[in-house]
Formats: C-alpha cells, sequence, structure tokens
C-alpha cells in the first residue's frame, strides 16, 4: 500500500511555481467549504424543517470531523505520501458535496458534512506539509506567514457568492459549486503537482505514538494550539449565529448576509497582513498589544448596544475584533508548523486539527447558552473569547519566564 501511495510522479521542475500556487489556492477551500452556505443556513432550516440548531449542527460536524481527521492523518501522509491520497480526497469530497446537493434530508447532510470534514482535513494538513518538505529558511517562513492571508479568501469569497447563489437558484447551488470547485482542483493537481514526501516513514504504531507523545507533551505547542482555537472560534460564533441575527432579528435577506460575512473576511486578512509586517517585533510585546485591543473592541460593543444597536455598528466591531483574530492565528500558526519539521505531516495534522476541535466544542457549546438571538449575545461570546485568549497568553508568557532558554518564540 505505501509503494502505490508514494510511487506517484515527482513534481516536474517547471511545474514546481504551479505546483506552489495551487498548494496555497487549496488552504482556503476549508473556509470556502464552511462559509459558501452561511447565507443559506435559515432558507435550509426552513426548506428541511428544522430549527437553527439543526441546521448549525451541520458546521458543527465539518469542524468536528476536519479537525479529527487532521489528528491521525499526518502519520498517514509521513507513511503514505500526500500526492496520490490529495487526489483521491478531492474526488471523494466532490462526491459528498454532489449527495448534499440532491438528496435533502438531514440525516444525508449530516454524514456528507463528516465525508468533507475529513477529506478536506486530509488535504490541506498535506499541503501544510507540501511546503515544509520544499522549503526551509527564511523561504519557508516567507510561506507559512502566507498562510493566514491566503486562507482568509475562502471566508471573504464564499459567503458573498453564496448569498447570490442562494437568492438565484437556492442553498443546493451551493453544494453544486463544491461537486464543481472539487473536480477542478483534482484535474490540476493531476497534471501539474506531485508526490514531495522525501523519504517516508515506515508505518510503525509506535513509532507514532512516540510522536505523538512527544508533541502532545510540549507545553509550548498545546498552548499555541488552544490560541489558534480561540482565534478561529471569533469568526465561527459569528458564521453560526450572524446570519439568524440579520435575516432573522433585523429582517434582511441572504445577499445582505453574504455582504457582511465578505466584509468580516476581509478583517481576517487584515490581521494576517498586520502580523506580517510586524513579524520583527517581539513575540509577546506584539500579542499583548493585539488581545488589549481585542478586550477594548469587544467591551465597547457590548457598552453600546443601549443606544447603537444596529447591523452597521455590530459589523465594525465584529471587522475589528476579527481582525485581531486573524492577527493571533497568524503568528501562532508560523510557531506550531515550524516546532517539528522531521514530523511536518503530524505537525501540521495537529496543528490544523486540534483547534478545529476546539473550535467545535466551544462554538456549538456557546451558542447553545448564548442562542443567535441579538448583538448581545455575540458581544458576550465574542468577550468570553477574548478573556480566554488573555488567560492562554498569561500562561504562555509564565512559561516564558520561567523557561526562556527553552523556548523560541520569533
Amino acid at each position: 500500500m505505501a509503494a502505490l501511495l508514494t510511487s506517484g510522479k515527482r513534481i516536474k521542475e517547471h511545474h514546481q511555481s504551479i505546483a506552489n500556487i495551487l498548494s496555497l489556492a487549496l488552504l482556503p477551500l476549508s473556509g470556502f467549504a464552511t462559509d459558501i452556505y452561511v447565507p443559506s443556513l435559515p432558507s435550509m432550516a426552513s426548506d428541511l424543517h428544522v430549527g437553527s440548531l439543526e441546521v448549525q449542527f451541520s458546521i458543527t460536524l465539518f469542524l468536528i470531523s476536519y479537525g479529527l481527521s487532521q489528528l491521525f492523518v499526518g502519520s498517514v501522509l509521513d507513511s503514505f505520501g500526500r500526492y496520490r491520497i490529495a487526489q483521491i480526497c478531492l474526488l471523494l469530497f466532490s462526491a459528498a458535496s454532489l449527495a448534499i446537493a440532491m438528496i435533502h434530508t438531514l440525516p444525508v447532510i449530516y454524514a456528507m458534512r463528516i465525508v468533507q470534514g475529513i477529506t478536506i482535513g486530509t488535504v490541506i494538513a498535506g499541503k501544510r506539509a507540501f511546503f515544509v518538505d520544499c522549503f526551509s529558511g527564511d523561504r519557508l517562513k516567507h510561506f507559512l506567514s502566507l498562510f493566514s492571508i491566503i486562507w482568509s479568501t475562502g471566508p471573504i469569497v464564499a459567503p458573498f457568492l453564496g448569498g447570490w447563489l442562494q437568492k438565484a437558484f437556492g442553498w443546493e447551488a451551493n453544494f453544486y459549486l463544491l461537486v464543481i470547485v472539487g473536480l477542478v482542483f483534482a484535474v490540476l493537481e493531476y497534471f501539474f503537482s506531485g508526490e514531495t514526501l522525501p523519504n517516508p516513514a515506515a508505518f510503525q504504531l509506535r513509532r507514532v505514538i512516540g510522536v505523538y507523545g512527544k508533541m502532545l507533551t510540549y507545553l509550548p505547542f498545546i498552548l499555541g494550539i488552544a490560541m489558534l482555537g480561540l482565534a478561529y472560534s471569533m469568526v465561527m460564533v459569528y458564521n453560526m449565529t450572524g446570519p439568524f441575527i440579520i435575516e432573522h432579528h433585523w429582517q434582511y435577506g441572504a445577499v445582505e448576509t453574504g455582504y457582511c460575512s465578505l466584509i468580516l473576511g476581509f478583517a481576517w486578512m487584515v490581521g494576517g497582513f498586520i502580523s506580517k509586517a510586524m513579524v520583527n517585533q517581539p513575540f509577546f510585546k506584539r500579542q499583548w498589544l493585539n488581545v488589549g485591543f481585542q478586550l477594548l473592541f469587544a467591551v465597547v460593543l457590548l457598552s453600546t448596544l443601549t443606544w447603537l444597536e444596529n447591523l452597521y455598528c455590530m459589523v465594525l466591531f465584529a471587522f475589528l475584533i476579527h481582525t485581531c483574530a486573524g492577527f493571533t492565528y497568524n503568528n501562532y500558526i508560523t510557531f506550531c508548523l515550524t516546532r517539528f519539521p522531521g514530523n511536518a505531516g503530524i505537525a501540521s495534522g495537529l496543528a490544523g486539527g486540534l483547534p478545529f476541535v476546539l473550535v467545535s466544542a466551544f462554538t456549538y457549546g456557546i451558542v447553545n447558552v448564548l442562542p443567535a438571538k441579538d448583538e448581545q449575545n455575540l458581544g458576550s461570546c465574542y468577550l468570553i473569547f477574548t478573556l480566554a485568549s488573555i488567560t492562554v497568553l498569561l500562561l504562555a508568557f509564565r512559561l516564558r519566564t520561567e523557561k526562556a532558554d527553552s523556548l523560541q518564540f520569533s
């Protein structure tokens, strides 16, 4: 089996630049697959005759499967390669998208969203490892610093496009588009990409468990994972509640919901650009400054609700808070992915998977306590996640102070 999967063609030298672009272009696919139908959540709930929590749970299932798959797929990628597995997963992703579009039952949607999460998680983990395979030093750091910026194009484009598709053709059109996207990428990968794993490691359970144990007991890595999860929870809690607030509380349509999500997608990109511009500043100095602003924005949002509660105010403060979240994510994804270059697949899987497990737990739990009702509940969610981020950062700073010689934040 290992020989079959790792015997695929290598990337041709004159195709390397195209393969790099393809790998970067695949990174937003997870956000695209999540956010494309965010404006359609109220319509899906109506068509399927279920409540908001039932359709929101389809997002949670995607996040859980996306996260959990990456926890285990890293060792598979390090043993069996990245290339052929990615092609198979893209085809399965398209098939699952087609099933959702054609079969209008909640159990099928749930099952296919799990398939989508597993397949996309595998593809993205492999593509993050792709850059560790191909590059090193400053060149590698350059690509890693682009990850969250490139990823943010999914949340920017997807809900905007999804809102128009919802208005013109219905929510099923979102999933037909995902079918096309998966097939196009599978074809492009076939012609222009190839295997990058330099030295396949024999799949030995004891060795794999040892590697996982080493990573999961390295506290700075785990605290970094927690910060990644809390940062993305800021985005996801809006995705799960924002459409219902906009369309039910303020009586706007799916197109307006898409526009709002497009604006907030830009916020994540802005945070990534700011992070990249401040890369030479001391790590904790820029992190404390960032969470300080995030706390300020959340408190001001809640303080102004008694006299300034409207869509524009909500989007403004959400934009500022999501910018801070994008800043945090860009800093910590670079840190986590560079800790274990000898096991890039496993490190990529954990760095990509564990945060999404946390996100699925945090967001679904908090929307049960603070449901998608109004701006007050959304602001309260932002404040809770911000305070949790400050707590984790305090732990990381204390660890840095006590064991400065063993940490390499940069």
